[in-house]
């Protein structure tokens, strides 16, 4: 079986910017559900659209009716992000893209994805999100580099109690740090270019603001 990169479309805000262009730049799509909207934007066909479609108008069902499609009933045990997720693992995923998981109408669902991805990451599965302006990263014990433009914004949400953190190539420098549960103390850093992080222990993920040159 063939592994490689899949998008998964989800219902979120979603911005055509020239790194998200690059960064799905050879990847499969699979559509959870209104996530096809963003197919249209992207100008790409996915392999496989799921979900109980809820959120699906008529005009994009008749748009995209050559798509397969697997049908699930409104009330099930996962969402269709999940669902998706499932799919393109079935299909010899190597690495998850999530475009539109960040923002949108829904304050529950983009939290669950954060949640989501932090879980993938320790399931040994190499992910991220995107909504084109903003971006997150899972964060765990060992070392990552992120590359980011000089000046632009990110931020670092501990989902425990964070300890041996060091962030280098920033404005706000850290070394070996113990960041306590709920602490703001990782908020609005700024890149000086590509930014490595390092963590002993606990776990956490990244948001940054690639376009976010404004320095705060």
């Amino acid at each position: 079986m063939t592994r490689s990169t899949f998008t998964i479309l989800l219902g979120g805000a979603l911005s055509l910017t020239e790194r998200l262009a690059a960064q799905l730049s050879g990847s499969r799509f699979i559509a959870a559900d209104g996530g096809m909207r963003h197919a249209k934007t992207l100008g790409v066909v996915p392999d496989l659209w799921v979900g109980d479609f809820d959120s699906t108008d008529e005009t994009l069902l008749a748009a995209f009716a050559h798509v397969p499609r697997e049908s699930y009933p409104a009330a099930k045990n996962a969402t269709d992000g999940e669902i998706a997720v499932e799919a393109a693992l079935a299909r010899g995923a190597s690495s998850l893209i999530f475009a539109g998981a960040l923002g949108g109408t829904r304050s529950d669902h983009a939290f669950l994805h954060l949640l989501q991805l932090a879980a993938l990451a320790e399931e040994g599965h190499d992910a991220f999100m995107t909504s084109g302006e903003e971006e997150a990263y899972p964060l765990r014990p060992g070392t990552r580099e992120i590359d980011l433009p000089k000046g632009s914004l990110f931020s670092i949400l501990g989902f425990s109690e964070l300890s041996g953190l060091s962030i280098e190539n920033v404005r706000y420098p850290l070394d070996d740090f113990a960041l306590p549960f709920g602490s703001s103390r990782t908020i609005s850093n700024v890149a000086e270019g590509a930014v490595r992080f390092s963590l002993k222990s606990g776990r956490a993920v990244i948001l940054a603001r690639p376009y976010d040159l404004s320095g705060a």
